[in-house]
């Protein structure tokens, strides 16, 4: 299947907390003098217009970093986060919003590698040409992440953060994505692994989260950030997560400070919540 366009969702709550969650592992690994990389399984096509094209469509952004953009009582996260985002900017108008390569590239010493896998033909074009400058530094893929990485892990370096974010329209994805954790962390136990997911009253969903629980990794942390309640008809995405494998220690203690301030400024409704866990050696 490959109807699935991020350019129509760029910029939403999901993004701000899967961006958010990324550039503080990118910076937590860029504090050792070592280097890594970054690979991407699903990585888009790196960067987005929010005034023309499909974000204007549902103008999702509207109610995701637009709302932060201007705000001067930040959490430090949040204002890493939105400070990737300005760069992108330079005038202070919100027009653009960084993907997760973009966000990568921004954040990581120019001496470290990003590695990017992406389907669909127009967003793989797209991608090759908002990285046409970046030289040896980015290669990129057209393929599926999923088979992509088994033939890159281990990475050179050892040492590196995997984000695998499917667009999980084949609900076959769920099971991929521990299927791909479960090969990976084979190959490669002690890389970060992070992998986003949509909130939805979807048994799949619900039970891709015990799985990913129970993996052979060192440390597990469960992040959603939910900015409405469930619909009745149990349809719809209330909200998205991270789950990351191998986290640092610092984060818990980070998204702890960070998620009850989005939850309060991201909400669509007043059942607005987020989930914070952890387990293994975290």
């Amino acid at each position: 299947m490959l109807s699935y366009r991020h350019a129509f969702h760029a910029g939403n709550h999901a993004d701000v907390l899967k961006h958010l969650i990324q550039i503080e592992l990118l910076n937590y690994l860029g504090q050792k003098d070592k280097p890594y990389w970054y690979i991407d399984t699903h990585a888009g096509a790196g960067a987005y217009s929010l005034v023309e094209g499909y974000a204007t469509k549902n103008a999702e952004f509207e109610s995701g970093i637009a709302r932060l953009w201007q705000r001067d009582d930040l959490p430090e996260a949040v204002a890493n986060y939105v400070e990737v985002v300005k760069r992108m900017n330079a005038d202070g108008e919100l027009k653009f919003y960084p993907g997760s390569p973009w966000c990568a590239a921004g954040v990581m010493p120019q001496s470290d590698k990003l590695r990017l896998f992406e389907l669909h033909p127009s967003d793989a074009k797209l991608l090759q040409e908002n990285f046409a400058d970046a030289g040896r530094r980015v290669q990129i893929q057209q393929a599926n992440g999923f088979e992509g990485i088994k033939a890159i892990l281990p990475p050179p370096p050892r040492r590196a953060l995997v984000l695998i974010d499917p667009p999980y329209e084949d609900k076959r994805d769920y099971q991929h994505v521990v299927t791909a954790l479960k090969e990976s962390l084979k190959r490669f136990a002690t890389g970060v692994y992070a992998v986003w997911y949509p909130c939805l009253q979807r048994a799949e969903m619900k039970e891709m989260i015990p799985a990913l629980k129970k993996l052979p990794a060192k440390s597990w942390l469960r992040a959603e950030l939910h900015v409405q309640g469930p619909s009745a008809d149990g349809f719809g995405m209330h909200g998205s997560g991270m789950f990351i494998l191998n986290a640092p220690w610092t984060l818990p203690q980070t998204l702890k400070e960070t998620l009850p301030y989005l939850a309060r400024h991201l909400a669509q409704d007043d059942k607005a919540s987020f989930i914070l866990e952890s387990g293994g050696d975290l």
